[in-house]
């Protein structure tokens, strides 16, 4: 009897080829074969006439979503119907999430077996667990299918109902989304809270004391807590929207002058040790990862995307090396909770484990994506150094096992030490801490890739002093605080205010939070995600006419009934009609609020204390004034954000634009004017004026550090010249040159054929650097730079020439997960397909694809800009069941 396995990818299927027996025949679904059309080609010619069919779902038939097989998968369909006619047996082996469950589903309907089929899932690719799946198949879950189905028909409702109406009333190739929505909010309201901050200064003292008779015994510090018996004021105690102390508030707020009067005052006076305070503490090691922590703590620790951990960890758990990374349960099984303290007790003795095998509980309610935490894979856990793995995957494998094996080990006890000490009549207070047993921080330290080094940061030692002793004052100092605004989100505090207002699916904040950077509506900056002027204006839009597609409890609302409906506690069809067609639908609603919403008025952002407006345009954001008789408008430059826009950069922005340019002096060579200039991607200078004959004035964009307020003459001039020519390379003979680029300042060695470029250290100027010092940073190992730039990075793998043009077809991997690259074309790789599977014609026909569905939707514009609108519209939602149960 020949049997036929069915998974997603093709890694997965050679790591499973290995447990099963011979007879059985492995095949990779590469993903989902058949989804909602994505254009209008996808549509069958049988219902592009429909006015549903731009939606793809029929909502006025029980919305019946109407499904497609992709270009890309007709022919993976078309082998596996092949391999099918061989075999006595079908098993669909796809992921034991609700993704997963939909796969099956759609494999079931377009293969059509007539052979029994089964449905095995398992939680990791390892011998035993294969086994025990092939002893317990079972059918396709119906209700999870439904409920996925429902979340992908609620999806295209939203996003194909709203965005149209942004493309409208705000820019076109906006997006509104069911969970983006509501996070896009999130980071919008965060920065209306910086941009209402209001800044407070304080200032207290800082000492150095020495203990007793022992000048070179350890210093220790201590800060100014009380005054006459009266607390110091901190920054807790400023209010941010004043940035002012409530006045029922009784603290003592020093300025400069009075903290340096009191530092005059207490210089050369006894200090006394007046209490001494030990108190003990016991730490308890964090559960083992959820999806979502296991992403919050890789961007923290290793800088990694959501996108960047999940694919990574796709490719760990295909690869057998941890279990199933999509799930909400923090529960080990008895034999990962054996094999975790089996390591702790051959790496760290029998002393460091937890008295009892600790068992974690999901507090969520949601939680049942998967039956157990993300671990490393098997009945004995391989450590990272025997996995053989390197680079991302070996970083986060590492911070997998560390955390499983953390979970078993004993709580690490410490004692915190505070002591109050008295000058005069000023009260100062130093805390410090001793580890006493460090327990399962010698494994793990949440935040820290080292957990030696990170222990002995945590421990702070103070002498051994009683209370009356003296301690000799070595150095007082008055040091000024403000108060700080409110953080920005990361994709790590993002991801778990997201999970913690129960909106969204962890499984899904990956591709959101790449979503939301796409579109325009969020840069990442320094890990941080900043919000734009279009987020400003899209979420405006949403809070006026659609308030509930962007409220959180409503959103998190809409997720537990999703989560009902998989377990059969509601029912989906009422849900959909109520959501979409009932009297507060989200049809009715669009089709009442359309002819209210004023573009004019959603283009423009409404920020307090600016007399000026700023609306999106076309190419971005822009500020306008009224200006006499007229209206002056000049671009928002991209890295100025909505919480820095104060009238003074509005002033500067709008002064180039009314009164000219400013003008630095006159170049002595071409005795032309040299302009300081703001453009949308900040100040530049300009050499001459914009004229017919000169339409291209030379232009040089200001290095970091340099702003428009502070640049000379001379600097200019300098800026103008570039590039500069600064030798030739001794070896080879070719130009070394210093400009200045995208990323900042840089050196290139001009070889035929080939530029070799590095960028400039912090201390390196652009203007001054020599030959030798080029050289020296040549000869450093090159870095990768922003994986946003392929041109300027190495390729992950290389496939081969194009056959008709003879380029090259790499694969990159960018922000947001792998891509082929041919000439100016990109293309993703498709979820499930890992890297290492991807051949040239694999490759070939994906960018075929792009190539002919590009092609189409540029006719599609020529013919009429309405029908463009129309086609790109179009998409939908899942076909009604009409299932056979899989048997």
């Amino acid at each position: 009897m020949s049997t036929l396995v069915i998974v997603e990818s093709p890694t997965k299927a050679r790591t499973i080829r290995n447990y099963l027996p011979r007879d059985y025949r492995v095949e990779a679904s590469m993903g989902h074969v058949r989804d909602l059309p994505q254009s209008a080609t996808e549509i069958p010619a049988n219902v592009k006439g429909e006015k549903w069919a731009q939606l793809g779902v029929n909502v006025d038939a029980d919305f019946e979503p109407l499904y497609v097989v992709p270009k890309d998968k007709k022919k993976v369909v078309t082998q596996l119907k092949d391999a099918l006619k061989d075999v006595d047996e079908l098993i669909l082996a796809t992921d034991e999430d609700r993704e997963g469950e939909s796969i099956s589903w759609h494999l079931y309907q377009l293969l059509k077996p007539k052979v029994p089929t089964k449905r095995m899932v398992f939680h990791e690719i390892t011998s035993d667990a294969i086994k025990k799946a092939l002893k317990n198949c079972r059918n396709i879950d119906e209700q999870l299918v439904r409920a996925q189905e429902t979340r992908r028909i609620l999806d295209r409702l939203v996003g194909y109902t709203l965005s149209p109406l942004l493309w409208k009333k705000i820019a076109w190739g906006l997006s509104a989304g069911r969970v983006q929505s509501v996070a896009v909010r999130l980071l919008v309201n965060r920065e209306r809270q910086r941009r209402a901050f209001r800044q407070g200064s304080y200032w207290d003292l800082k000492a150095t004391l020495n203990p007793p008779d022992s000048p070179k015994a350890q210093s220790f510090t201590s800060q100014l807590v009380t005054l006459g018996g009266t607390r110091l004021a901190n920054g807790g105690d400023f209010d941010a929207a004043t940035g002012k102390i409530p006045s029922d508030r009784t603290v003592i707020l020093l300025n400069q002058e009075q903290a340096q009067a009191l530092k005059e005052r207490l210089t050369g006076k006894t200090w006394k040790v007046t209490d001494l305070e030990e108190r003990p503490v016991t730490r308890k090691p964090a559960p083992p990862f959820t999806t979502s922590t296991l992403q919050q703590e890789s961007n923290r620790k290793l800088r990694l995307s959501a996108r960047d951990t999940m694919r990574v960890a796709q490719n760990l758990y295909e690869q057998g090396y941890i279990t199933y990374m999509r799930t909400d349960s923090v529960h080990l099984s008895d034999q990962a909770i054996a094999a975790a303290r089996d390591s702790v007790d051959k790496l760290y003795g029998k002393d460091y484990l937890s008295p009892q095998p600790r068992q974690y509980t999901t507090k969520s309610k949601g939680a049942q994506e998967a039956h157990e935490a993300i671990r490393p894979a098997g009945s004995t856990f391989r450590t990272p150094q025997e996995t053989g793995l390197s680079g991302r995957e070996y970083q986060v494998y590492d911070l997998i096992w560390k955390r499983t094996v953390a979970s078993q080990m004993a709580d690490s006890r410490q004692t915190q030490i505070i002591m109050q000490l008295l000058v005069e009549d000023a009260g100062f207070r130093s805390s410090g801490k001793r580890i006493d047993f460090p327990g399962f921080l010698r494994a793990y330290v949440e935040g820290s890739d080292d957990p030696e080094a990170a222990l002995e940061d945590q421990e702070v030692i103070l002498p051994n002093l009683k209370v009356g002793d003296s301690p000799k004052c070595t150095d007082l100092e008055a040091v000024g605080h403000e108060t700080q605004p409110p953080a920005r989100y990361t994709e790590a505090t993002l991801v778990k205010t997201l999970e913690s207002e129960g909106i969204g699916r962890p499984s899904t904040y990956a591709s959101i939070i790449g979503t939301i950077i796409d579109k325009g509506y969020a840069q990442l900056v320094s890990n941080a995600l900043v919000p734009t002027f279009t987020a400003f204006a899209v979420t405006e839009l949403l809070e006026k006419y659609f308030p509930d597609v962007v409220d959180p409890s409503f959103t998190s609302k809409m997720e537990q009934t999703l989560d009902d409906i998989s377990t059969g506690e509601a029912q989906w069809l009422p849900y959909l009609k109520e959501f979409y067609l009932g009297d507060k639908g989200l049809e009715t609603l669009v089709k009442e609020q359309e002819s209210q919403i004023d573009a004019n008025v959603a283009r423009t952002v409404e920020l307090e204390n600016l007399d000026a407006k700023v609306r999106i345009g076309k190419y971005g954001a822009y500020i306008e004034k009224e200006n006499g008789d007229g209206v002056v408008t000049a671009s928002i430059p991209k890295d100025l954000t909505p919480a820095d826009l104060d009238p003074e950069k509005v002033e500067t922005l709008l002064r180039q634009k009314i009164v000219g340019p400013d003008e630095l002096g006159i170049h002595p060579e071409t005795g032309e004017t040299i302009y300081v200039k703001i453009g949308p991607y900040g100040p530049y200078v300009q050499l001459g004026d914009k004229t017919e004959e000169n339409s291209k004035p030379k232009q040089a964009s200001l290095p970091k550090g340099i702003t428009s307020e502070n640049v000379t003459l001379e600097t200019a001039i300098g800026l103008l010249s570039l590039p500069r020519t600064l030798g030739v390379h001794p070896q080879t003979g070719a130009q070394i040159q210093a400009n200045l680029g995208r990323f900042g300042p840089y050196v290139v060695h001009n070889q035929t054929g080939e530029k070799d470029y590095r960028s400039l250290k912090a201390s390196d100027d652009i203007l001054t650097i020599s030959l030798g010092r080029a050289l020296e940073l040549l000869s450093e190992p090159k870095k990768g730079r922003s994986t946003r730039n392929s041109k300027s990075k190495a390729a992950e793998r290389e496939l081969g020439a194009h056959p008709e043009d003879g380029e090259p077809v790499n694969i990159y991997n960018g922000p947001y997960g792998p891509y082929i690259k041919h000439g100016k074309t990109n293309v993703s790789i498709p979820e499930g397909i890992s890297v290492s599977d991807v051949t040239l014609a694999s490759a070939l026909e994906w960018l075929a694809s792009k190539a002919s569905t590009a092609k189409s939707t540029r006719k599609t514009t020529t013919k009429s800009s309405s029908s463009s609108s129309k086609s790109r519209t179009k998409s939908s939602t899942t076909t009604a069941k009409k299932t056979k149960k899989a048997s």
